[in-house]
């Protein structure tokens, strides 16, 4: 009589523990990202003793190239809050020799990329009111420059710049700060001036 008792009661527990709470929900969560505050879009000029000016962006800095064989108006401008850093690096152009070889540089460059973008796309840049002529390079994929170009005036300066992002290149994941930032990049563009000589 006793074992009658015992399985129905271990039954009934068995089945008081399997209703409760339902079947566990195991499906895959969609992968997040980390929320992106982007500060307010002020800019102030770069005035320093290259032969140049531009605006940049207030949540920048400019620091001086430390990088072995830096030139003096080496640059580069740290965003610290998006682990990126734009490197600007300029050359006194001597020789029409030489600034050809500087624009074939500029060229190889940003073509160097290639193993690893989707694309590669060149538009000029001509501001001949200022005097301010070059290619900016838009390069598409997982490369670990997105953005580069060069500033000339086609006799005596030349200036090149390439955005870097401090990590693991990762279009999906760096695409809405790469947008945020290549707007800077247009505002220094637009506003870039040669000093007079």
């Amino acid at each position: 009589m006793i074992n009658k008792v015992k399985y129905p009661a271990l039954f009934i527990f068995v089945l008081l523990i399997a209703s409760c709470g339902g079947a566990p929900d195991y499906s895959p969560k969609p992968r997040g990202f980390f929320r992106i505050i982007y500060p307010k879009k002020e800019y102030q000029a770069y005035t320093e003793g290259c032969p140049f000016t531009f605006d940049y962006p207030k949540y920048g800095t400019i620091e001086q190239d430390k990088s072995r064989g830096a030139k003096s108006c080496w640059q580069n401008i740290q965003f610290p809050q998006f682990n990126a850093t734009l490197h600007l690096s300029y050359q006194p152009v001597t020789s029409p020799k030489e600034f050809n070889e500087l624009v074939e540089d500029a060229h190889k460059l940003s073509f160097k990329h290639t193993v690893k973008a989707t694309s590669i796309d060149e538009a000029a840049i001509a501001y001949p009111e200022r005097k301010v002529y070059g290619v900016y390079y838009t390069i598409d994929g997982n490369a670990a420059s997105s953005a580069q170009f060069f500033l000339t005036d086609s006799t005596k300066h030349y200036l090149r710049g390439a955005l870097y992002f401090n990590s693991e290149p990762r279009l999906d994941s760096i695409q809405p700060v790469l947008n945020f930032l290549k707007k800077d990049v247009d505002v220094m563009i637009k506003t870039f001036k040669w000093k007079k000589s």
